[in-house]
């Protein structure tokens, strides 16, 4: 079915070069839907405490409520199987399991995440369970947060309880989400939680993030034996706005600042040299970390959204590299430049540079502004075209060689996005945050008829 506002033809998507085992899934993360921030238990986590913080957060929202799925999980998976999403991308909320940051473990907690996994599984819809989208108790943050050594550790110890109670049914593990924004937009940048503007902070919280993600792929492994375990990076194609030397060389920068200096790591080839003179800061090594942060993956997960086009910038903030918009090319509701090709290169570019296992697409999404009908529809042609490019991208790419073996769209429900609040709309899902009622999109239904043509052996999708 061809949805009647489109107002360009698509490149068809070839189905037929994705694996017959492809995973289909949709992604999300606990505090931009869950809510319920301060029952069974739950202590705060920095992001509870950052949305309270005037002027932290567009229209002063946050995620006291969010989607309420803490109660409404079962209409939200209902939602997943009428999509026909065989997997689901989650993540468990560190401050709902140990609210104290460490020490003893929350039963009410584990207990939320043993029903939502067990009622995924009877709806036939595999967990891909994320330890940590952002929300660090705040408890922690008090303590030095993710500059200091010690969360590393206790972060490793929340993942030992995670898998020890969940690892049975739960196969599929990652350790972060983005540690990119957590180390520089939420200690560099300032924009979001914990809301610093410290280099030193930042690398230093860097470090103890990769780091933590080592510690925790072993503590993972030990309580559940043959548990695949990966890490999510969002990830840009960079390239310089001229052929300046200044211009090139700050691309370079750039990806080394986006890029490698989260991949190279986790793939035991250290942290880039040149940005370690760039960022001028002493990394808390100690022995044995780097072989700690380069435990063997299982696969990679790649979140996308837009590439870079950048410019020197020597009096700007790290990593001395401007992001210059590009005219005459589209652009989504939160004024990122669309790019499908994108997606494309950096498969390609993960496959002949890392040689990982195999890839997910862990989120690939787009916000446009929404609206609802008087007959209660919402039609998003713009994020339709979006999926369809990209999913072309991503099927260019299997045939060309990457071990892609998923895509999770982002995201399921509309929710609580960060510093933009609710004014920026990603779902698939349209939620009305007064009422809570969830409405379909167009662009939903056309997923989950991408995603039965592809099981039913279709060749492409048009």
């Amino acid at each position: 079915m061809t949805d009647p506002e489109r107002t360009s033809v698509p490149e068809p998507i070839d189905l037929a070069a994705l694996p017959k085992d492809f995973v289909w899934g949709v992604a999300t993360s606990a505090y931009q839907i869950e809510g319920a921030v301060a029952e069974d238990g739950r202590s705060p986590s920095i992001w509870d405490t950052f949305s309270h913080t005037p002027g932290k957060v567009a229209g002063g929202d946050h995620g006291d409520v969010a989607c309420d799925h803490y109660h409404r999980w079962p209409e939200d998976i209902a939602l997943m199987k009428e999509l026909g999403a065989g997997a689901y991308r989650l993540s468990l909320a560190w401050p709902r399991i140990v609210p104290g940051g460490d020490g003893p473990v929350n039963e009410a907690g584990l207990a939320f995440y043993d029903r939502l996994v067990d009622a995924l599984l009877e709806a036939g819809i595999t967990p891909n369970v994320t330890l940590y989208h952002w929300d660090l108790p705040q408890v922690l943050q008090d303590r030095g947060g993710w500059p200091a050594r010690e969360t590393a550790e206790h972060f490793a110890a929340y993942a030992s309880a995670a898998a020890e109670r969940l690892g049975d049914r739960v196969h599929q593990w990652a350790t972060l989400n983005e540690p990119l924004c957590s180390a520089w937009i939420g200690h560099l940048e300032g924009r979001m939680a914990p809301g610093l503007t410290d280099i030193k902070a930042a690398v230093q919280a860097s470090y103890h993030l990769l780091l933590g993600h080592g510690l925790a792929a072993q503590a993972i492994r030990a309580a559940a034996p043959g548990a695949a375990v990966g890490i999510v990076n969002n990830l840009s194609t960079i390239a310089p706005a001229s052929d300046s030397e200044a211009d090139v060389a700050a691309a370079q920068r750039a990806d080394g600042h986006i890029n490698r200096w989260w991949l190279d790591p986790v793939h035991g080839r250290g942290f880039p040299a040149d940005m370690r003179e760039v960022y001028g800061v002493d990394l808390p090594e100690r022995a044995g970390d780097l072989e700690t942060i380069a435990q063997p993956l299982d696969w990679l997960g790649l979140n996308y959204y837009f590439p870079a086009v950048v410019a020197d910038d020597p009096e700007g903030p790290y990593p001395f590299a401007r992001q210059v918009p590009r005219p005459g090319v589209p652009r989504t509701g939160m004024d990122w430049e669309i790019d499908a090709g994108g997606i494309e290169a950096l498969l390609m570019r993960l496959t002949e540079e890392y040689g990982p296992r195999s890839i997910y697409i862990t989120e690939n999404g787009s916000s446009f502004p929404d609206v609802v009908r008087p007959d209660g529809s919402v039609h998003d042609p713009e994020r339709i075209g979006y999926l369809e490019e990209h999913l072309a991208a991503c099927a260019r790419a299997v045939g060309r060689g990457a071990p892609l073996a998923g895509y999770y769209a982002w995201s399921l429900l509309d929710n609580f996005e960060w510093a933009y609040g609710y004014e920026k709309r990603f779902g698939l899902v349209h939620v009305d945050y007064e009422t809570q009622k969830r409405t379909v999109k167009s662009s939903g239904r056309r997923y989950a008829e991408i995603i039965r043509s592809h099981r039913e052996g279709g060749a492409r999708a048009a």
